[in-house]
């Protein structure tokens, strides 16, 4: 009828159409032939037992119609082999003799499963997981490797794929009027098999394919399905890729196969493992964990995920890998035993262990023996939910792992049942201080210990001047200027200030001794007013003594300036009204001693001429002009570089010297030079006048008085210049209150001896010396 329509239908698409409304055909069922003697033996048994009270019931009855009657002798016999899935049944291959192991390896791996279609896809599954490596001694034809040992998840795998391109052929609204078919092999779990079968399925077999003249045709498989190794994924999908056929893999998850340049046909349905990896070293983040080990697949799976680690681990996470050890792939023991050896005697209570279930197995048997207890696992995918791992035996050392597993598709009813619960994540007690080194704790910093792994380090205190107030830090802060480091190194402290005090014992007693001196300027001021109608004070011309007093009184006074925090006014002050202060006080004495002089000479026939240049204005105004002049070099000095307060960090790094720096050395050195010269001046006077009668010893107390105040000086310049911070103002303050005393007690001490405790001596007469 169809063809007198002129349609064409193909015998699989009316398969389909039947199999789809639930019509399928069925085989006759078959029963062995009973011949008489069994049909006698069989009454005879049922007649037997028909009386008998048991649960059991024996019938007989006449052979069904439905049925057919076979022989299992004497017509022949053949060994057939196939197999049968959720999408249907496969092929019948034909054993010839014995069914040995290698017809089973040829069938699984020739033609596991295949069903034509207009659109083919291949398929590469781990359907046995061990085989034999061929003899490549090349002295004869190499033979076919042999597959064994029966991996049931990998037949499952299979049986999924060819389920579900069935259920695509059956739903006629995923690929309208084309039709899937498949071609499944077994890798048996070796690259060069699956390498094998997967140029099998992308070149086909000769008679089968069909190419045009110009070789351009479709390809036998439009793409294919695997592989489940990240490393035979590699190695297929380089090649592949040359010819554009995809590859898409369900199990392969190195992050390398990512890179689209180098596998550009190459997908996948799982995550890389660069997720896996990032998930991971947030477990650990999020524990505290920073001291790890790393256990590895010798495969491309293993090493690009230790090279991630390795990179990730320190700027994520802020760890590091105490080891990284590679998994043997066979049984070696003696492997095994120094890689669980170095997991026990590592620091690292962490072991992450990127493998399968095999090594797991191999690795575990190791562990168990050596009984190391206390770790915290992590698990890759590729052991995290292996029951064979999951067993009483194992659970005093997995118990508690934490591991990453694959996505699950949707269950009906599962959902709901999740978000009942609240789930507890349950894990090793490990120590959470599972690291190299202790955390740093503020006030230290890390440093790195050579030839180790960057989280073993040495917690370093931080030098003096620098602080860190948090845990592990890198390094050190230096403290601002005017503050120091606490002696904890964990806060900066404001600096302790060091200057010359009135609070302490050197500043008190400098202070004490400067007010003893101007209370005893005042004393012997009051004792010469008080007599200043006696010979002696006026026979020394007691206006110049009066003013010489009142200039001591101001030199005592002048060296407060010196004590105290200095401020911008006491600098600028302290050595102007020092400098004024001792000329005004030095010019008084060189005055007076020009006036013994010229006393004397006058007093010389011939010399009475002498006296007119030295009368009391010429006498002032002497004393005037020197002290002027000393008065126009402080002034040019403050006005040019004026002293000023400095805060010196130079002497101590825990302190701050407040000081004063003389801005201008060459002002201070002139303001120096200048009552050094009037010094001088007044010694080498006195000195002339050395040979006047003893009456006239005034001469000869300017002479120790000036030696005094030069000795003072020269000695004061060296200690100066050495002398830091507050002791350069004390050895200033020290040679003022010297100097004072010294001028003071040489110049008024025996005349205030005389006026009272010998005022008999204070007489014209005794002066003149006609006392005697």
């Amino acid at each position: 009828m169809l063809a007198e329509a002129g349609k064409s239908v193909s015998l699989s698409t009316v398969k389909r159409v039947l199999y789809r409304h639930w019509l399928k055909g069925h085989s006759a069922r078959k029963k062995p032939l009973l011949q008489k003697k069994h049909k006698k033996a069989r009454l005879q048994f049922a007649n037997a037992h028909r009386d008998k009270d048991n649960d059991h019931r024996y019938v007989w009855r006449k052979t069904p119609e439905n049925t057919i009657p076979t022989v299992k002798y004497g017509g022949g016999s053949i060994i057939l082999w196939g197999c049968f899935a959720a999408g249907g049944t496969g092929a019948l291959h034909k054993i010839d003799g014995i069914m040995r192991k290698e017809h089973y390896v040829e069938i699984l791996k020739q033609h596991l499963k295949t069903s034509t279609g207009d659109v083919i896809l291949g398929g590469l599954f781990t359907v046995n997981f061990i085989s034999t490596d061929p003899d490549l001694s090349f002295t004869s034809e190499p033979q076919k490797p042999d597959c064994y040992g029966f991996d049931i998840i990998g037949f499952r795998l299979a049986q999924t794929m060819a389920f579900t391109i069935d259920e695509i052929n059956r739903n006629s609204n995923l690929l309208p009027n084309v039709t899937l078919g498949y071609s499944l092999y077994d890798n048996c779990d070796q690259l060069g098999i699956g390498f094998r079968a997967a140029l099998t399925l992308v070149s086909g077999q000769e008679e089968q394919v069909t190419l045009e003249e110009n070789c351009v045709g479709t390809p036998p498989v439009l793409g294919i399905v695997g592989d489940s190794s990240s490393a035979r994924s590699i190695a297929i999908s380089t090649v592949l890729g040359l010819y554009s056929v995809p590859l898409v893999s369900y199990y392969a998850t190195c992050s390398c196969l990512s890179d689209r340049e180098k596998f550009p046909s190459f997908f996948r349905t799982i995550p890389s493992d660069a997720f896996q990896v990032n998930a991971m070293i947030q477990i650990l983040k999020h524990f505290g964990w920073t001291w790890a080990g790393l256990l590895i697949k010798d495969s491309d799976y293993g090493f690009h995920a230790a090279r991630s680690f390795h990179s990730d681990l320190g700027p994520a996470g802020g760890g590091c890998l105490a080891y990284t050890e590679i998994l043997p792939r066979g049984d070696d023991p003696a492997e095994l035993r120094r890689i669980v050896d170095v997991m026990r005697k590592s620091t690292a209570r962490v072991v992450i262990v990127f493998a399968n279930n095999f090594l797991m197995i191999n690795l575990m048997k190791e562990v168990v023996r050596q009984n190391v207890t206390g770790l915290q696992w992590i698990a890759s995918e590729g052991w995290t939910s292996a029951a064979v791992l999951q067993t009483p035996h194992l659970m005093p050392y997995l118990g508690g792992t934490l591991g990453i597993a694959i996505r699950r598709g949707e269950i009906p009813g599962l959902r709901d049942f999740l978000l009942k619960i609240r789930p507890d994540l349950h894990h090793n007690n490990t120590d959470g201080n599972s690291m190299c080194s202790e955390s740093c704790p503020p006030g230290t910093r890390m440093a790195r210990k050579k030839g180790e792994p960057e989280c073993c380090f040495d917690c370093v205190p931080c030098s003096e001047g620098k602080i860190s107030n948090t845990t592990d830090s890198m390094e050190c802060t230096s403290c601002p200027e005017d503050f120091w480091s606490s002696p904890q190194r964990d806060h900066c402290v404001p600096k302790k200030t060091d200057f010359l005090s009135y609070h302490e014992p050197l500043g008190i007693c400098l202070t004490t001794t400067s007010l003893l001196g101007t209370c005893i300027c005042v004393v012997v001021l009051g004792i010469f007013i008080n007599h200043r109608s006696t010979p002696i004070v006026r026979a020394n011309n007691s206006e110049l003594s009066f003013l010489l007093l009142v200039s001591l009184k101001f030199c005592f006074l002048c060296s407060l300036l010196f004590i105290g925090r200095p401020r911008l006014w006491t600098c600028q002050l302290r050595h102007a009204a020092f400098g004024i202060s001792f000329v005004l006080c030095v010019s008084c004495i060189l005055v007076k001693t020009m006036v013994v002089l010229a006393v004397f000479r006058a007093s010389k026939p011939g010399g009475e001429s002498s006296l007119k240049w030295f009368g009391a204005m010429q006498q002032r105004g002497t004393v005037l002009v020197l002290t002027t002049i000393q008065a126009a070099i402080c002034t040019a000095w403050l006005v040019s570089a004026s002293p000023v307060p400095h805060k010196n960090t130079q002497y101590h790094n825990d302190k701050i010297v407040y000081e004063c720096v003389v801005g201008s050395t060459v002002g201070f050195a002139v303001l120096l030079g200048y009552i050094g010269l009037l010094a001088i001046l007044s010694c080498l006077l006195a000195f002339l006048a050395r040979n006047l009668p003893d009456s006239f010893n005034e001469a000869k107390l300017i002479t120790f008085s000036m030696l005094i105040f030069c000795a003072v000086w020269v000695a004061f310049v060296p200690s100066y210049i050495s002398s830091p911070g507050k002791y350069a103002d004390a050895v200033e303050v020290f040679a003022i209150l010297a100097s004072s005393f010294g001028l003071l007690v040489a110049l008024f001490g025996p005349k205030c001896y005389i006026i009272l405790f010998r005022p008999e001596r204070n007489s014209k007469k005794a002066i003149m010396g006609r006392g005697n």
